[in-house]
This record gives structure tokens, C-alpha cells and sequence, in this order.
């Protein structure tokens, strides 16, 4: 057990002065969490209320996307910066990088004199060879670790670095709060600020959520999106049918009221444990006087079908896959304390750059990501006039690249073989009028303008990808494969 009344009897609180001139940093990353799972995002059946309470004091982002919706290549991503073109890590294609990871968060802030912890899942190795465990060869860097490799345990007695918790926190949600907190308490001892990453397993699979919270959704009937099931789907190009997400929707329990109830109960049970995860951690921060030094980031690493479109999973450019919630909480910004949102276009190669610029650290050169510090000004204003979405990953032919605006979405599925009736295919979706992507509008005349624009943004992403991408890894020859070709209008 931990004792926090003798803890706070023997350590002295670091000076206001100087942890007010750097402030702390956590950032709260989350895996698979879809981005209508929070209270703040207008889902009135769940009980989310400490990450409510994050987005009730600060910015809401109502369009953050994964580039990558997968969580290899997307936490590569959130750690440097990069697209996964540009770091060229995911499964099937290899680790990241020495040279990447000299510019993520974690070193330059290591440089720059903070404090730096982990916990969670890491997700990806850094090498310049084949890699090895995830975060083996890195965990020296951190001032805490209680990472681990690989898709880790809730169990949190089968997590090493953690396991010294397990008595008291025997679920992994519970456990990486108690470690945090651990964290928190050297680094006020310390006298120093401190930048904290804590990747949570939840609410990946395996379905193993915390019993503490068995009864929270035990009567809730959830709710189905608007664009649920198969029929929802069927005007997407059949590349999007080829991967594993299409029968998870029978495998993973969508497809039938009674076991789409019961695959939601669990799941957000899952991310409940997550939220009173949190809850400790806010509670701590209060505790040692520290919560108003303290900036909050809060963020998944892709999205979620959840039987949407009639698919299972994520990796799949369409908004329920790509699209997560994302919260910025500094209590320090004069327009905090009441829920502010922005529509602007943002992404995971973003918090990197936000990371960094909250920390005073200059931002390289090389970053694709942007800070989205302005938008705690201005929420109106925009920091990407767009963004690709990335899937180089699984069969080659569900392969495709999009992009993404403030009101359209461009897809482009490449590949073709005759055989299987596949053929370039492009989709073009007006997100302000349909958020849900329920009409391929690529053939209407009145988007005619708007198609023009995106396959020029498209066209230049590409040539970007051609001249900047990783020489290995098999990234380059994408240059070339998602170069426009006559494209088909996908199904009606």
C-alpha cells in the first residue's frame, strides 16, 4: 500500500517558480478508442467524467486523425513527428530509426533537462537493423519506465516493469496511475518538471476489463451510429472488404442486437477503467498543489469501427477508423476553464510538436507536425490545410492513401486485378454534410470543384511521399503505386 500522508510528510514541494516557467507534461494515450466514447464528444451513456472534465476546462478537437490507424506506425508517428512514410515503421516494413528517434519528444526533452517517464505499451522498437523487443533499446533514455513490449497484459501482475503493483492495482488501467503517481512524486521531490507518457493497453483486445466496473453498464442499451452495419458499406470501393475488418463485424459480435449490446458493455467498460485511471492521477496533482502547473494531453492511437459500415477493427481510412478523440488541458492559457472545441484539421504527428513547444524546446525543422498551441488562442484557425491518412499495411489490396480537409475526405484504392473485378478506385466524402460517409459523392457535378481541389492535394501528397520518403523499408515504390491512374467512382 501506499502511503501518501507519509510520503507528503518527507518531500518537500518543488518551487511554483520554476515549474510554473516549464510547465509538466502528460500525455494519456490511449489504444483503439473511437471518438464518440466521451461524454464531451456527445455521448450521453457513457461515464467518462475525469476525461470530461479534461475537455470541460480546455480544447476539444472535433477532427483529429491517426495518419496511420494502426498502432505500430501511429505511435512512431505521435513520438517524432513524422508521417510513417517518413519514419518508415509499421508491421511488415520494419522498426524506426536511430536517426528519428533523435528528434523525438522524449530525447530532446531528456536534452532539454526534464524529467521523462513511460508507461504502457510502447508499440515499436528503434533500430537501424531488425529491430527487436519494443522499447528495449531506448528504456535507458527514461528517467521511469514501466513500459513493456509487444501488445502487454492487463493482467498487471504480467507486466515485469510493473508488477510490483499488482496487490493493490491487479488491473493494468489501475496500475499505471499508481506508477504515474510514483513518477509525479520523484520528480516534485526532485524539484524538477516532468514530462509523462502513459500508453494504456485499454480498450484493446483482449476483452478483459476491470471487474471493479463490472456494474457500470450492466443495464445501458447502446446506441448504433447512424452509418451501422452492411448496408452502410456497400457503396465503398470492395478493396475496403478485403481485410481483416470486414468479418470481424461477425467474428467480434456486431452483427446481431444481443452481442453488439454485450461487445459495447465491455468495451466501454474498458475505457471506463481508463477514466478512473485519470481520475487518480488528477486527484494527485491536486494533492501535491501541482494541477495548475500541469498540462494534460489526451489522445487514442487510431479509432474504432465497432460495427460501423459493417466492419470490426480499424486500419481503414473512414472516419470511425482514422478519427479519435483529443483533448488539450493547460490550466495556464487565460481562455481555460470553461469547454472551448475546434473543427480544425489535426493529427497525430502533432503532439510531438505540441509536446515541445509547451516545454520551450524548438520544434526541428523536419517535423510534419505542427503545434497546436495557436488554436488554444484561436480555435477558429487552422494549422494543416490538409492531412493524408496512411494504409500501407495487410493485404496489398486493401492498400490506399487519403486526404483530408476541413470538409472533404479524397480516397484512392490503387490496386487492381482483373480476376477479383478490382480496379483503381476513387471515393470523395462531404464530412460537413455527411459525417458519416453514407454517399460516395465523386461522380455529382456540384462537388465537380471540390474533387479537382482534393486530387491536387492528393497529387501533391504523393510527390511529397516521392521525394522525402524513407529509401527502405519498401516505402518508395508507394511513390509510384498511388500515383492517379483512370480511377473508377466505387460502387453506387
Amino acid at each position: 500500500m501506499h502511503s501518501l500522508v507519509a510520503f507528503l510528510l518527507l518531500v518537500p514541494f518543488a518551487s511554483p517558480a520554476l515549474a510554473s516557467e516549464r510547465p509538466n507534461i502528460l500525455f494519456l494515450f490511449t489504444d483503439d478508442q473511437a471518438y464518440d466514447t466521451l461524454g464531451v464528444y456527445g455521448n450521453d451513456e457513457v461515464r467518462t467524467p475525469n476525461v470530461d472534465s479534461l475537455g470541460k476546462r480546455g480544447l476539444v478537437f472535433d477532427r483529429h486523425y491517426d495518419t496511420t490507424a494502426i498502432c505500430m506506425a501511429s505511435r512512431a508517428s505521435v513520438t517524432t513527428g513524422l508521417f510513417e512514410y517518413r519514419t518508415g515503421c509499421n508491421f511488415s516494413h520494419g522498426p524506426l530509426g536511430t536517426r528519428q528517434w533523435a528528434s523525438s519528444y522524449p530525447r530532446l526533452l531528456k536534452k532539454a533537462g526534464y524529467r521523462v517517464g513511460f508507461g504502457g505499451k510502447f508499440g515499436f522498437s528503434v533500430s537501424d537493423g531488425k529491430g527487436g523487443p519494443e522499447g528495449n533499446n531506448v528504456r535507458d533514455e527514461f528517467d521511469f519506465w514501466v513500459g513493456g513490449p509487444g501488445q502487454t497484459s492487463y493482467r498487471t501482475a504480467a507486466n515485469p516493469t510493473l508488477k510490483k503493483y499488482a496487490d493493490e492495482y491487479p488491473h493494468s488501467s489501475r496500475a499505471y496511475a499508481a506508477a504515474t503517481i510514483d513518477f509525479v512524486r520523484e520528480s516534485v521531490k526532485a524539484g524538477k518538471p516532468f514530462q509523462m507518457s502513459v500508453f494504456y493497453k485499454a480498450p484493446h483486445r483482449p476483452v478483459q476489463p476491470d471487474p471493479m466496473f463490472d456494474d457500470v453498464y450492466r443495464d445501458t442499451a447502446f446506441r448504433k451510429l447512424p452509418n451501422y452495419g452492411r448496408e452502410a458499406g456497400k457503396h465503398f470501393a470492395p478493396h475496403s472488404r478485403l481485410g481483416r475488418q470486414y468479418p470481424r463485424f461477425v467474428e467480434w459480435g456486431y452483427h446481431t442486437d444481443e452481442s453488439y449490446q454485450a461487445a459495447l458493455r465491455k468495451y466501454h467498460q474498458l475505457i471506463k477503467g481508463v477514466d478512473h485511471s485519470v481520475g487518480m492521477i488528477l486527484e494527485e496533482l491536486k494533492r501535491l498543489g501541482i494541477e495548475d502547473e500541469t498540462v494534460i494531453l489526451f489522445t487514442s492511437d487510431n479509432g474504432y469501427f465497432n460495427g460501423s459500415h459493417g466492419l470490426g477493427s480499424k486500419v481503414l481510412p473512414y472516419e470511425e477508423g482514422a478519427r479519435v478523440p483529443m483533448i488539450l488541458y493547460d490550466p495556464r492559457h487565460p481562455k481555460s476553464g470553461a469547454l472551448r472545441r475546434t473543427g480544425a484539421v489535426t493529427g497525430n504527428v502533432d503532439v510531438a510538436a505540441t509536446i515541445l513547444d509547451l516545454a520551450g524546446v524548438d520544434v526541428p525543422d523536419g517535423y510534419d507536425g505542427r503545434s497546436l498551441l495557436p488554436l488554444l488562442d484561436d480555435p477558429a484557425a487552422s494549422v494543416h490545410e490538409s492531412l493524408p491518412i496512411v494504409q500501407v499495411w495487410g493485404p496489398e489490396a486493401t492498400r490506399c492513401l487519403s486526404v483530408v480537409t476541413d470538409r472533404y475526405k479524397y480516397v484512392y484504392w490503387y490496386f487492381e486485378d482483373e480476376k477479383r473485378d478490382l480496379r483503381p478506385t476513387e471515393e470523395l466524402y462531404d464530412l460537413k454534410a455527411d459525417p458519416y460517409e453514407l454517399k460516395n459523392v465523386v461522380t455529382e457535378p456540384k462537388h465537380a470543384e471540390a474533387l479537382a481541389e482534393m486530387r491536387r492535394l492528393y497529387d501533391a501528397r504523393v510527390a511529397h511521399w516521392r521525394k522525402t520518403s524513407v529509401p527502405d523499408h519498401g516505402y518508395p515504390e508507394y511513390g509510384t503505386r498511388f500515383q492517379r491512374k483512370d480511377a473508377g467512382q466505387g460502387a453506387e
